[in-house]
């Protein structure tokens, strides 16, 4: 491949310096010309009729429309074309392809790049239309090569048919060369099957660049850190149709993970860039951690660049990681929209310092304002919190809720404990435990279901989850299953003290069964032991019914009611959710209808019966957006009790499980 590249570098030099020569007169010629002879008494100075001087070679020929074509187009008869700088509409078509090993990639490479595809839709002239078609005969005649065929000629031709020109380009490939030798000295016995172009391939660009990039992955994952490879050189012989491919490489010693340093402006130390690290210093060396670590750095919001740089020691089996790093903006404001029948209108704004307390110790300021829930929060976050991925989160809130089920005002203290899973790095299993102090005043329905009354409660919550998530995206999943369980030993205090428990199993499924179309079901039980549903705060109890639950009912408005016709919650759940996600061909594919149909049973008893299910059915609109889906579902309840409204409207992000 080199040495056709010179030829062809060489040949276009020549023409480069031919066209120079030949448009450009020279000033030393034009300086010695003889001056101009006086003209014989009565002679002209100008003859109109003379013959013009030919035009230099511009390097462009104006096609001949009025010759005959060398060839015809689905058996039309070719129309000659007076008017050549008119402009028209064009076809394309290519011959010769038939036989060419890969056709159908390379024509696709060729409609990415072609001029003549590019301007398809607009009408040209004759001089552009034989411009962008010799163009794209040598684009043809390249991408011919990169496939091997190098001693491939492409020639146009232009036709014309009626009101339109027919543009053939002419392809003659030729043989595919093949490699007659690969050698690449200096790697490792181990590693040349990675390289996977081997005697006999076929000579395809791609397929030797790709090998090369596998090779330099394999040697810094088997720790040759220091690993140099050599310029590649491929030696043709057309009168064989063969190659010669020779790669040197240097791999170096085996080298180990040396110490961690840290200049630049960096947001943190050295110690936290370990603890972000995969590695240890005396681990093997892996090219692949030294990436993950410029990834996750960029990860944490406060750098906004790094490099990451090898220095090895004296004898080179050691190398320290050298991390240059700059800060990124520390303070964000962010806000949200949302509505959902049953919990209105809702807007939370926030802001954010995310590197209050150094490293990594986030301070966030959240308020919401709802027509049914008001909340103020101070939240400290801390993440890789002695470790890669564990967070720490406290938080202090007050809020006051309006809901049909009770009305609420409470204060909050919590702390969290979380091993946490994100979109760059998903993690199988992951965990949460925690501890919450709540105090609360709440109006609700207790011992008799014809009366409303206010009683305050002192909680002492301790929850903890566990889930497992074998699904293949975080925010929009199409394949795979989730499954996860929480539990929560709580106490609680008024009038005396006593404990109960609050556990949770939620799962979920996702089958594609075609491109653009994926089925996703989902189950959820839940129960409370130890206390009876009227002794437990009304904010503690189990609900259904809502976006998140069985759409097409209020928020909340699933299972036993009061004498208000308003809900009490419950201590026995179920429910389950099925849905067709199918994405339209419509606006690039950024669109989506969701057919779904839901159920769920809530009752004051332990575990929930057959009984007294509650089915609503709707369609959702899906908007893909770069940051996830954006959903709307519109469910009506299936066999409504009285009070049912016709129609739950839900706008959220993220899909529905």
């Amino acid at each position: 491949m080199r040495a056709e590249g010179k030829a062809r570098v060489a040949a276009r030099l020549s023409c480069a310096a031919a066209a120079l020569l030949a448009c450009a007169p020279s000033a030393a010629l034009a300086q010695q010309a003889p001056p101009p002879q006086p003209q014989p008494p009565g002679s002209a100075e100008l003859d109109p009729t003379a013959p013009l001087d030919p035009m230099p070679d511009l390097g462009v020929e104006w096609p001949d429309m009025q010759a005959e074509p060398a060839g015809t187009v689905d058996n039309a008869a070719p129309q000659p074309i007076t008017d050549a700088a008119a402009e028209r509409r064009y076809s394309l078509a290519i011959q010769g392809l038939e036989n060419v090993d890969g056709g159908a990639q390379l024509v696709e490479a060729f409609d990415e790049q072609s001029a003549l595809r590019a301007g398809r839709d607009k009408e040209a002239n004759a001089a552009q239309i034989d411009r962008r078609s010799k163009a794209d005969a040598e684009l043809l005649a390249e991408l011919l090569r990169s496939r091997g065929y190098y001693d491939a000629v492409v020639q146009p031709r232009i036709e014309p048919r009626g009101e339109t020109l027919a543009v053939l380009l002419d392809a003659e490939p030729g043989q595919q060369y093949r490699f007659a030798s690969v050698e690449l000295p200096g790697v490792p016995p181990e590693l040349r099957p990675v390289f996977a172009v081997k005697d006999g391939d076929p000579v395809i660009a791609e397929d030797v660049i790709k090998a090369g990039a596998d090779l330099k992955v394999a040697l810094g994952e088997q720790g040759f850190a220091l690993a140099e490879i050599g310029e590649q050189r491929i030696d043709l012989d057309h009168s064989t149709g063969t190659a010669a491919l020779v790669l040197p490489v240097s791999p170096g010693p085996v080298a180990r993970f040396g110490a961690i340093r840290v200049d630049g402006r960096p947001p943190f130390s050295a110690k936290h860039v370990a603890t972000i690290a995969r590695f240890k210093a005396g681990d093997a060396f892996a090219q692949s951690k030294v990436n993950d670590l410029r990834r996750a750095l960029i990860a944490t919001g406060l750098v906004a660049s790094t490099e990451v740089r090898l220095v090895p020691s004296a004898d080179r089996r050691t190398v320290d990681v050298a991390v240059h790093l700059e800060p990124a903006p520390t303070r964000t404001i962010a806000g949200e929209v949302g509505y959902g029948t049953g919990e209105g209108i809702r807007a939370e704004a926030s802001w954010q310092h995310r590197n209050f307390l150094n490293p990594e110790g986030a301070l966030t300021l959240r308020g919401v304002a709802g027509t049914k829930e008001q909340l103020a929060a101070v939240e400290f976050r801390r993440n890789n919190f002695g470790r890669r991925d564990r967070v720490l989160d406290l938080q202090a809130l007050a809020s006051k809720v309006d809901r049909d089920a009770y009305r609420a005002r409470t204060v909050l203290l919590g702390a969290q404990l979380e091993r946490q899973s994100n979109i760059i790095w998903r993690k199988t299993w992951t965990w949460s435990v925690g501890a919450d102090v709540i105090l609360t005043d709440e109006r609700g329905v207790f011992d008799d279901p014809q009366t409303k009354q206010t009683r305050t409660f002192l909680l002492l919550t301790l929850p903890a989850s566990l889930r497992y998530d074998r699904s293949n995206d975080l925010l929009d999943p199409t394949d795979g299953f989730r499954i996860g369980g929480s539990i929560s030993p709580e106490i609680s205090a008024h009038g005396g003290s006593f404990g109960y428990a609050r556990t949770q199993l939620d799962a979920s499924a996702y089958h594609p069964v075609s491109t653009r179309t994926v089925l996703a079901g989902r189950v959820r039980l839940a129960t409370i032991l130890g206390a009876q549903a009227a002794d437990i705060a009304p904010s503690r109890r189990l609900y259904a019914g809502g976006g998140g639950s069985v759409r097409g009912y209020g928020y909340q408005q699933l299972g036993p009611r009061d004498a208000f016709g308003d809900p009490i919650g419950g201590r026995g759940l179920a429910e389950f959710s099925l849905e067709a996600r199918h994405k339209l061909d419509l606006f690039g594919g950024n669109f989506g209808i969701v057919p779904f149909l839901d159920g769920g049973t809530l009752t004051s008893d332990i575990a929930p019966g057959t009984n007294g299910w509650q089915f609503g059915a709707g369609i959702g609109v899906r908007y893909y957006s770069s940051f996830g889906p954006i959903r709307v579902d519109v469910g009506t309840p299936l066999n409504p009790r009285e009070g049912d409204a016709p129609v739950a409207v839900v706008v959220s992000l993220g899909q529905a499980f």
